[in-house]
């Protein structure tokens, strides 16, 4: 089983990076991130013919967004992350496709909006927490992929690319992060690149041909699907396609 996360910082923008994608790994299902599209202006139609499915959790305001691209036949489970009702952002889908939970998330970056934005990425955080400590605790094989807006530790980034106080590197982020690997997830592309993890994203501008980048982009595997992990790779070519994401698309095998 072949799985993908691809923040496309636009989907009807980066609808071809998307089917291009789709024919060099043929993966069952991809998880996206940043539509920047309400639910119903995602092209989804444009996947038919290839046979995938999408649904989409958009957001009015062009803003946000998540959305499951499956050739498998998968059921959804959830469109919001519990704890906080107030919280309108499209951020959270959760499946179940072929025996296991699959969340896909867009977690927020905590650069913006002052004291409160960053606080806001916390709550986010410990909410994700608590329902991976919850399908844990239900023995459910599970695994969340997407766009984390963390750099786990000093080797997830270039040296210079963030300062000390960018919310993707501050103790209190990398804290929350380990919080959910303390529970038992496995960071799957570290475990497979345990020195050598490449980047996921790179800055628009001359960060990708200078090779400056970050490695925010993830999947957390509960231990019975980790068990199953047999490659994870960053497709970096699609970064340097024309009109690209700032993010790559990153796969990760799993032995049936």
């Amino acid at each position: 089983m072949r799985l993908c996360t691809f923040n496309v910082n636009s989907a009807r923008r980066r609808m071809p990076h998307v089917r291009r994608l789709i024919e060099r790994h043929a993966p069952d299902v991809i998880l996206l991130q940043e539509l920047k599209c309400r639910t119903e202006e995602f092209p989804a139609a444009e996947l038919d013919g290839l046979g995938y499915r999408a649904h989409a959790v958009g957001q009015p305001g062009g803003r946000n967004g998540v959305a499951v691209v499956s050739r498998l036949p998968f059921e959804v489970v959830h469109e919001v992350l519990a704890g906080e009702d107030e919280d309108s952002h499209a951020r959270y889908v959760e499946i179940t496709v072929a025996g296991l939970h699959l969340a896909g998330i867009y977690l927020p970056n905590g650069n913006s909006g002052g004291t409160d934005g960053y606080a806001y990425k916390l709550r986010w955080m410990e909410r994700l927490r608590a329902i991976v400590a919850e399908r844990l605790d239900s023995f459910t094989p599970f695994a969340v992929l997407g766009d984390f807006n963390v750099c786990p530790t000093d080797d997830d980034f270039s040296p210079g690319a963030l300062p000390a106080t960018d919310a993707l590197v501050r103790p209190e982020t990398r804290a929350a992060f380990r919080a959910l690997t303390h529970l038992g997830m496995t960071d799957a592309l570290r475990a497979l690149h345990p020195t050598d993890a490449p980047w996921t994203y790179w800055d628009y501008g001359p960060a990708f041909e200078q090779n400056r980048g970050l490695r925010i982009d993830h999947a957390l595997l509960s231990a019975e699907l980790a068990e199953r992990l047999t490659g994870a790779m960053v497709d970096v070519a699609a970064r340097s396609e024309e009109q690209p994401s700032d993010h790559a698309p990153v796969l990760f095998d799993l032995a049936d």
